[in-house]
């Protein structure tokens, strides 16, 4: 949490995250896709990475296949899997053109460094990682938040902003500035100190929640992963690849039943919509429908963080003069920040996630 002066840090560290099945892992993208496309080349895939889809190929109501570098593809089912703006489903006619409220911007770089000064600045033994979640003053007042992942030997370092907030700021701020002046921050600075950037990347988010998903399914399409709005900002956890990996199984599992019927329709291709439903990706993006509400709240990071700041800074500090006791300096500021309106409608909110 940081405000314009200072910043206070919690920190979970359990043994629980060393045991099997371990609770998660940090990825380099490029080295996993490649991995993944091999596997699926050994089962019989074919990968054609040098084709840009240019559109769908339609045949009345029914998705027929691609279009892509002049040619056109056939297919019996098409699956979207392109990304949150997804033109292909909109082409589908699956979804309405997009809401800017319903999008983030994410900008990363990957930074190399020894394996061996990452374990000493973020204290790890052998294949443990660390992640870190930022919030408050570094996206300058606009919707969004800051995160470092350890890789074995570089960090992945970034920053997530809501397009319409961008969109909408008085400041005209872009969200490279905001990622080079969260680079400047001591509690950044002196982490990524001798580290190399070897990737920068940026790309949209989805931030919709379950009230933004669209049509999933029509005449020879799926809709899967980002593409679907399946990610899930929880404000301590961030979640989205494993949404993509569950919706990209079920998505096939509803092709194989059509492909055993041979039944490629809407009708047949609706399994794939109730194999979601009783799964944890739509039972989790339901039962977290709140959060954005919570999360799209500007005082989240201005005043809270720099409240919560001057009450730890207040806390900590000794001076010259007689020390008040702690309870006392506690209500102080409870009574000069937090009993308004806003505040107790903010921790109604807050109370509904």
């Amino acid at each position: 949490m940081l405000s314009n002066e200072s910043s206070i840090t919690m920190e979970l560290h359990s043994n629980e995250f060393a045991k099997k099945p371990y609770h998660s892992y940090t990825l380099k993208r490029p080295i996993f896709d490649r991995w993944l496309a091999e596997k699926a080349t050994a089962l019989g895939a074919v990968i054609v990475p040098t084709y840009k889809t240019e559109g769908l190929l339609l045949e009345g109501e029914k998705v027929a296949g691609i279009k892509a570098e002049g040619e056109d593809i056939a297919a019996n089912v098409v699956v979207a899997a392109d990304g949150a703006l997804s033109f292909t489903s909109e082409q589908a006619g699956l979804r309405s053109s997009h809401d800017p409220h319903h999008f983030a911007v994410g900008v990363k770089e990957t930074i190399e460094l020894p394996r061996k000064t990452i374990e000493e600045r973020f204290n790890l033994h052998g294949d443990e990682g660390c992640a870190h979640l930022y919030f408050g003053s570094l996206t300058k007042g606009l919707t969004g938040g800051g995160f470092l992942y350890t890789n074995r030997d570089s960090l992945s370092l970034g920053i997530v902003v809501g397009i319409s907030a961008l969109m909408d700021s008085a400041e005209h701020v872009e969200s490279f500035q905001l990622m080079e002046s969260f680079k400047q921050l001591p509690e950044i600075s002196s982490i990524i100190e001798g580290g190399e950037t070897v990737e920068y990347s940026a790309h949209a988010i989805p931030e919709g929640g379950v009230g933004s998903v669209p049509k999933l399914y029509s005449n020879g399409i799926l809709v899967v992963g980002d593409a679907a709005g399946f990610a899930l900002n929880m404000g301590i956890i961030v979640r989205g690849m494993d949404f993509a990996i569950a919706s990209g199984v079920l998505a096939a599992e509803a092709i194989k039943g059509a492909t055993r019927d041979k039944d490629f329709s809407a009708r047949s291709l609706a399994a794939y919509e109730a194999l979601l439903n009783h799964s944890f990706v739509m039972k989790d993006l339901k039962t977290f429908k709140n959060v954005w509400n919570v999360l799209d709240n500007p005082r989240l990071f201005t005043k809270y963080p720099e409240a919560i700041c001057s009450l730890m800074m207040d806390l900590m500090s000794i001076g010259s003069e007689p020390k008040p006791k702690l309870s006392s300096t506690v209500i102080k500021h409870i009574r000069k920040k937090f009993l308004n309106l806003s505040s107790v409608r903010d921790a109604l909110s807050l109370m509904k996630i």
